[in-house]
């Protein structure tokens, strides 16, 4: 056992107690004050995190009441930057124990936010504080930055860059391992279909939780005031084959409605047909120029009854070497003749240099840890990669777990938490004692999105 698990052990049931104030605090986005842009949930989360960092010993500042940071270091402008967040999705239901605290059981950690990304943020937190103790002397300033608005569209990312420089270097710990040196675009597209004045008059409100973070799992609606209803499965909307969608579920129901139109059942049996466990996006003509590449994944998020007919949104995301408009022609040509295509949403992607220093770097931290020697790869994901310049995701979770966060019972097993602080704290240490990070912004990071397209 080396001197970081020793000490992570040792210090382990502090860790938790700290860890769980935070996750007690129910940091959803809610409604904006004037000191409190988020809501109250985030900025009290946000207050105790620095409070926790005075009291390790480190500088704090808190920027625009939306993101702050954690100081450790004397260097003058370059410093390393790890970005994670505080604020979280909203509880939904269906859990086994108090989503907003801290709950241990048969080996694992449960709690909103314990994945995404509480857990992984104050592994960083912690393990720096236990660098300080150990007695590491950093060449390099390094800040821990915690956002509060990464799971509404990140605009707290912007006001904390109009306020302080770009790292050098760093990353954010809330996507997965080994190090990932590209995120795919990201489009979500809003279908509508017309419907006849007596379709609509016929068919209710659609009702159920419907999020872009997550495949839905229960939804209802009335047809000529009886009730048709869909179960499936809550999953990521970045994992979808993980779920079953009950808007596809929905769909194929509604098809069979005798009351509806010929007109509306055909367009319930293309939802069904064309989306229905097409992951990949069969259905719409995306998993064919994208056979040889990595997977599309295509996922039905929203339903809504509109006062013209049917609108349903559709998350895609695609390769790092394809783009946005590839995929717009791909679908269009799948599309019903009556049917509109919108844009909602559109986040390009991003690419790195997998081959840069900094890349090379903590894959070998990565390595050295687990005894596993991995390549860099792409995610499906949204980071704060996408707008902080020169960082890199890099962990929590390990090859092969996938589909835990956004969903009822988030966990992570004590073991996978442990190990993440042991692998934090010797990328912190590496990079903050590296004396030739300074004003090596470019040897570090490399090109900025080499093959980004957007």
């Amino acid at each position: 056992m080396d001197q970081f698990e020793h000490i992570i052990k040792q210090q382990w049931p502090a860790l938790l107690a700290d860890l769980q104030r935070i996750m007690q605090v129910p940091s959803v986005k809610g409604t904006a004050t004037k000191n409190a842009p988020y809501g109250t949930g985030p900025k009290q989360a946000l207050e105790q995190v620095l409070r926790l960092g005075r009291g390790y010993g480190f500088k704090t500042k808190m920027i625009d009441q939306k993101i702050g940071y954690v100081e450790w270091g004397t260097s003058d402008t370059d410093y390393i930057g790890v970005f994670g967040h505080l604020d979280v999705v909203a509880a939904g239901e269906g859990w086994s124990v108090p989503p907003f605290d801290l709950t241990e059981k048969a080996g694992n950690l449960y709690g909103r936010g314990i994945l995404d990304n509480k857990g992984p943020i104050m592994c960083c937190l912690y393990g720096l504080k236990l660098l300080k103790e150990l007695g590491v002397v950093p060449s390099t300033k390094i800040r821990i930055v915690f956002g509060t608005d990464e799971e509404s569209g990140m605009s707290d990312i912007p006001a904390y860059l109009a306020a302080e420089s770009a790292p050098s270097f760093g990353f954010t710990p809330d996507c997965k391992y080994p190090v990932v040196y590209g995120e795919r675009g990201i489009l979500q597209v809003r279908l509508s279909f017309p419907l006849s004045t007596q379709d609509r008059l016929l068919l209710g409100t659609i009702e159920g939780d419907q999020s872009r973070a997550h495949v839905p799992d229960q939804l209802r609606v009335t047809v000529a005031e009886r009730v048709v209803t869909a179960k499936g499965r809550r999953a990521p909307s970045n994992a979808p084959e993980l779920g079953e969608n009950a808007i596809t579920i929905l769909a194929k129901k509604l098809q069979q409605e005798a009351g509806l139109s010929e007109a509306a059942r055909t367009t319930c049996a293309w939802i069904a047909e064309k989306l229905h466990a097409q992951h990949t996006g069969e259905g719409i003509g995306l998993h064919t120029f994208f056979a040889t590449e990595e997977a599309s994944l295509v996922t039905p998020v929203i339903l809504q009854k509109t006062t013209e007919g049917l609108s349903l949104d559709v998350s895609v995301r695609y390769p790092v070497a394809r783009k946005e408009a590839q995929v717009l022609a791909a679908i269009r040509q799948h599309l019903p003749k009556q049917a509109e295509i919108e844009v909602v949403r559109s986040i390009p992607s991003i690419c790195r240099d997998k081959e840069s220093r900094g890349a090379r770097l903590l894959s070998e931290v990565y390595g050295q840890v687990t005894g596993t020697y991995l390549a860099p790869v792409t995610t499906t994901g949204a980071t704060y990669a996408r707008k902080v310049p020169n960082i890199l995701a890099f962990g929590p979770s390990f090859p092969g777990q996938k589909g835990i966060a956004h969903r009822e019972d988030e966990y992570m097993a004590v073991a996978d938490l442990q190990s993440n602080v042991n692998i934090y704290m010797h990328a912190m240490a590496a990079l903050i004692k590296n004396e030739n990070n300074k004003g090596t912004q470019e040897v570090l990071i490399g090109g900025e999105n080499i093959c980004g397209e957007q």
